[in-house]
């Protein structure tokens, strides 16, 4: 477990339909936080903890993910020609942000088999997985955090944070060891029932993992909702390798959920010089 994370897998097959009518032929990850389609607060998360090649896992009617991050010569042409340098800059910042490479989940069948489908891409090496719908804020970024911690337990590492009890059925809730809130994980439960949990600690959608758990995976059979749950093989990681919970000190923001993709909206945008007097003088006057 010494080598170095240097790839990131980030899932981005699904179909979110959570978001119709918005997601019918667009895809949720390129709805935008403010003016920043969502992914790519998660490859830029990527990028500042040393990861320099990333595999999107797409599916179906997710071009334009791929055109968001490939050069757009057209584009740039026009904004040069307009002597719009800031622009120009941000959007070459884009297509210059990591290696990042596509492969096509054929078909929706959770988020191991997502992980499978990225395989040859990894080799065997440790990696990452960043969810898309998880945007996580904290400095230095959870991913950082979570490598530092790899390095130094040589252990596969999930990040956790405490989620009230009666929540624990919407997660991958993990057990640790009696008393603790992060450390050595004992057992994982895919989306437990009220009263049936074995913790309030839910993983929020990072990963850095040993590439045995390809293995582990390729034997999966189908979990919780008929899909193939990458938590099953956590489960059975952990009691051959150890695999530890990071506490994930920070905020986090559910962007696949519409509550969430509004508190977003409106926190990033009163972080922003450009829009914070603005939005805290309207929010004031509305409530």
């Amino acid at each position: 477990m010494s080598q170095q994370i240097r790839k990131a897998i980030i899932p981005a097959g699904g179909l979110g339909t959570r978001f119709l009518p918005a997601t019918k032929a667009q895809p949720k990850e390129m709805l935008p936080i403010i003016d920043k389609p969502s992914i790519q607060y998660i490859v830029e998360e990527a990028v500042q903890s040393g990861i320099d090649s990333i595999v999107i896992v797409s599916g179906r009617h997710k071009r334009a993910i791929e055109d968001h991050f490939d050069k757009s010569f057209e584009l740039e042409a026009e904004l040069e020609a307009r002597n719009n340098e800031t622009m120009l800059e941000v959007v070459r910042g884009i297509s210059q942000l990591a290696d990042i490479y596509y492969v096509r989940q054929k078909e929706p069948l959770g988020l191991g088999h997502a992980v499978m489908c990225a395989r040859r891409f990894i080799g065997n090496e440790p990696f990452a997985v960043l969810l898309g719908d998880d945007i996580l804020k904290s400095d230095p970024p959870c991913l950082k955090q979570m490598i530092d911690t790899y390095e130094r337990e040589q252990a596969s590492v999930v990040a956790v944070m405490e989620v009230p009890w009666d929540q624990t059925h919407k997660y991958g809730i993990v057990a640790l060891e009696e008393g603790r809130t992060s450390g050595r994980v004992t057992g994982l439960v895919e989306k437990p029932l009220p009263g049936q949990a074995p913790s309030n600690s839910a993983i929020v959608g990072r990963y850095v993992l040993s590439p045995t758990v390809f293995e582990l995976l390729e034997k999966a059979q189908p979990g919780k909702g008929g899909e193939i749950q990458l938590t099953d093989s956590l489960q059975r990681l952990q009691e051959i390798e150890p695999l530890v919970a990071y506490r994930f000190d920070g905020r986090r923001y559910d962007v696949g959920d519409k509550l969430g993709f509004v508190q977003a909206t409106i926190d990033f945008a009163l972080e922003r010089e450009d829009l914070s007097a603005a939005v805290r003088e309207y929010l004031s006057g509305k409530l």
